[in-house]
Order: C-alpha cells, then structure tokens, then sequence
C-alpha cells in the first residue's frame, strides 16, 4: 500500500484518466472528491461490524 500525506485542495493523480482531490480534513475524516471515467464504477466497501 502507498501511503500519501496531502493537504486540502492537493491533488493525486492515478493513470491518465482519474484524479483524487482532498477536499477537507478535519474532525477525525478527510473528505476526498474522485474523477473518473463513468464506466470504472467507484464505489466503497461495506462496512464492516
């Protein structure tokens, strides 16, 4: 796994065609927007109890 340290407004880029935008960081969560083509299907695993 890489892990990578960001500010808000930093972006990461993966590939040519997605980019993951931290949006805000705070209170314990960080808020990231993701584009990407509309066929990759992005999506969250279940949480898990």
């Amino acid at each position: 796994m890489l892990v990578l340290t960001h500010k808000e407004d930093e972006q990461i880029t993966i590939g040519k065609d997605i980019v993951i935008t931290i949006v805000e960081v705070g209170h314990g969560q960080v808020r990231i927007g993701i584009e990407a083509p509309k066929d990759l299907g992005i999506g969250r695993p279940a949480a898990s109890d």
